[in-house]
Formats: structure tokens, sequence, C-alpha cells
């Protein structure tokens, strides 16, 4: 998993001493925001609808539709949104090869 720019654990327990960074450590308002950039994800603005959330906080969530009759599964990889595309005619089940979630063609059980 990709780490976060700033590991504010390890910042906070690296030295005793405040002076050198140690604990307690002041956390900087531009070491929040290299993490909330790394975090964010760049979709297309299609695929975002606002929607009101907890307590009526605007947020957005992710619109993603299979065409109809179609299951695609799609996943984020840490850095990627990936689909398992269409999944194959007859008996499949999905599952993971080498890192890599794929349908995989199986028998029918009876």
């Amino acid at each position: 998993m990709n780490q976060f720019p700033i590991n504010f654990t390890q910042l906070a327990t690296s030295s005793s001493d405040p002076q050198s960074g140690g604990y307690p450590y002041r956390i900087k308002g531009s070491d929040l925001m290299k993490n909330y950039v790394h975090a964010t994800l760049d979709v297309v603005d299609e695929l975002v609808e606002e929607v009101a959330g907890q307590e009526g906080t605007g947020m957005r969530r992710l619109r993603i539709s299979a065409p109809a009759g179609i299951n695609i599964l799609y996943y984020w990889n840490g850095t990627t949104l990936i689909s398992t595309g269409v999944p194959p005619t007859g008996t499949s089940v999905l599952g993971c090869v080498d890192g890599t979630i794929q349908w995989i063609a199986t028998e029918e059980c009876a």
C-alpha cells in the first residue's frame, strides 16, 4: 500500500525533544494538505455526483454504471480505477491471480 507523504505517528515519536521536531509535534497545515492531495482520487467530472452527506454536509459520490444486463466490477489498486471487464460466458468466479482481480472460468455446480 502506498504510504502518505507525511507520517505523523513517526514524526511524533521520532524524538522526545520538541525543539527537534519530536513530541509534542506541531502539525502543519501544509503537511496535512500534502496527505489530502496524495489521497485525492482524480476522476472525470461526469462520474461525480454531488449529494448530501451526514448531517446535510455536501459530499461527492463516485457514480459508475455498468451497461444494462452486464455486471462489471471496478476496484481501486492504489493508483488506478480498474475494471474486471465483462464476465465470460458460462460459469465463472471473481478471483485474484498474481495480484490482479480477474474472472476465472469454472464448472457449474449441480
